[in-house]
């Protein structure tokens, strides 16, 4: 009977051993692949992009990923992880019916090697938790989780319902196509342009900036903050077409996307207008499909379309779907279709090639410059001119403005770190070309993604009675943005903070 019972003891015991060595190894193997994690994250955008971001993205739609950063995740992160958590695991857990064991004295021994279970099941706890306080600090979790936790009325006073706003168009609607280029920053100018980097990789925007309207906030060629919710790109779509940052709780799945906000393309289509959207991989990635479509957008082109229309064979894929050089070639040729219609036409274009990290280097680009991404960025540039230069000879440009903006800045961290300093105030680049109206003052201005909501329906010749929407203010008018009036730290504070008027007006 005693024998049984020592024999059931000890069999509970090892069960018990056992099961505190899974979950104890458990905890350590996620501290690890947090830890591993975090530093490829790092690494990859650097410290300009805020966690919001990140929970964003996944909690979002995560088809067609470009496939170079899942490689660089496994490669640099997920599998260097598990061998660090499985080497650990081996040597805290190992069992043996020897001991390496420390004499000191003839009676005291000290077992060493291997080790007690109880210091083993600790040790794996403390590394693991360890690890996930310093992965979670390195990130910006608690203050992700500060901000979420502070309410604040912020939207209330300053938010501009554009439905309460009597917006006046001309008799004769004009056309705006807006190309946004994927992470297109002045950082990318020389210094002696105002620009972070040794050479001006992108001189041909520069000149399109300097002939036309640019909104800077120095005397040269500059742009716009990149605010919190308006720093990865479906945030930054929404910023630059609604006025607001897009919050980290509108997330998830859903069949529509922010229904309750009023946005440009809202407006647009209650005017007349006929709306596309075109990309060069799924739309559906991150949202953007959900959230044209649910505001009036008629007809959204991406690399499915590009399949059916015979861009691209059916089969191809590269980088996130196609690169930008068929983006271009698919645009011209819509834009034809639609000038064609009997109605005032807004296109929007979403380029891919310069996303991190390094970019994607096509056949147009050459070797002109050190580094992978500065060619892909000078590609961008030419190729992007090139299609405005198109537009300059088309029937119905007479009537049509035309918008270059970059959706954020980088987040091709590598190639910051070593490139800008670290102090260099990064701002997206923007160029209005061929706006019926001339800016109050376009220069020496602080202002944000959030400002071109109203400035691009000004831009058409909209009338717009107090000069601002959503959080946005006309920068063709004089009246002060709110990074002016309120200061961009403040602004920016009071945006990352949770808010009962959005979740309630928007969602």
């Amino acid at each position: 009977m005693l024998a049984e019972k020592t024999r059931r003891a000890g069999a509970f015991h090892r069960a018990l051993w056992g099961l505190g060595a899974v979950l104890s190894g458990a905890v350590l193997a996620l501290g690890v692949l947090c830890l591993f994690a975090v530093h490829w994250y790092i690494g990859v955008y650097g410290n300009n992009v805020g966690f919001g971001a990140v929970v964003n993205t996944l909690l979002g739609p995560l088809d067609h990923v470009e496939q170079g950063l899942v490689v660089s995740f496994v490669r640099y992160a997920a599998l260097p992880a598990f061998a660090a958590a499985a080497l650990l695991c081996f040597v805290l857990f190992f069992s043996a019916r020897r001991r390496l064991v420390l004499r000191i004295g003839g009676r005291f021994r000290c077992p060493l090697y291997p080790f007690p279970r109880l210091f083993s099941l600790a040790a794996a706890l403390v590394v693991g938790v360890c690890s996930l306080l310093y992965a979670a600090q390195r990130v910006g979790v608690p203050a992700y989780l500060r901000t979420i936790a502070t309410r604040t009325t912020f939207l209330e006073g300053h938010y501009v319902d554009p439905d309460t706003v009597a917006l006046q168009f001309p008799e004769n609607k004009r056309n705006v196509i807006l190309i946004c280029l994927e992470s297109m920053e002045t950082s990318f100018l020389s210094r002696e342009l105002g620009g972070g980097i040794g050479a001006n990789v992108i001189p041909e925007l520069y000149q399109l900036a300097r002939d036309n309207v640019n909104f800077s906030s120095s005397d040269g060629v500059g742009g716009s903050r990149a605010l919190m919710g308006g720093d990865w790109t479906i945030g930054a779509l929404v910023s630059i077409t609604s006025g607001v940052p897009l919050k980290e709780n509108t997330l998830g799945e859903r069949s529509a996307f922010l229904p309750g906000l009023t946005t440009l393309s809202d407006i647009l289509h209650e005017n007349g207008y006929f709306q596309a959207l075109m990309v060069g991989s799924d739309a559906s990635f991150g949202g953007r499909r959900q959230y044209y479509a649910g505001h009036g957008t008629d007809r959204i082109y991406d690399l499915y379309t590009a399949y059916e229309d015979g861009i691209v064979p059916r089969d191809y894929f590269v980088w996130w779907g196609m690169e930008d050089k068929y983006l271009f070639q698919y645009a011209k040729q819509e834009l034809l279709a639609l000038a064609d219609q009997d109605q005032p036409f807004a296109f929007s274009l979403l380029t891919v090639d310069t996303h991190h990290v390094g970019g994607f280097l096509c056949e147009l680009c050459g070797d002109a410059y050190p580094e992978q991404y500065e060619n892909v960025l000078a590609c961008s540039s030419r190729q992007a001119a090139e299609f405005v230069a198109w537009i300059q000879q088309q029937d119905f440009y007479e009537n049509t403005t035309v918008i270059i903006t970059g959706d954020h800045c980088s987040m091709d961290g590598e190639y910051a770190g070593r490139n800008l300093a670290p102090d260099y105030d990064r701002r997206v680049y923007n160029c209005f070309i061929n706006a019926p109206l001339a800016p109050a003052g376009a220069k020496n201005r602080d202002f944000s993604t959030l400002d071109p909501f109203p400035t691009i329906l000004s831009s058409l010749g909209c009338t717009i009675p107090g000069d601002r929407l959503g959080l946005g203010t006309d920068l063709f008018s004089a009246t002060p943005t709110l990074c002016e009036e309120l200061g961009a730290d403040r602004f920016n504070g009071e945006l990352a903070n949770y808010s009962d008027f959005f979740v309630r007006e928007f969602l």
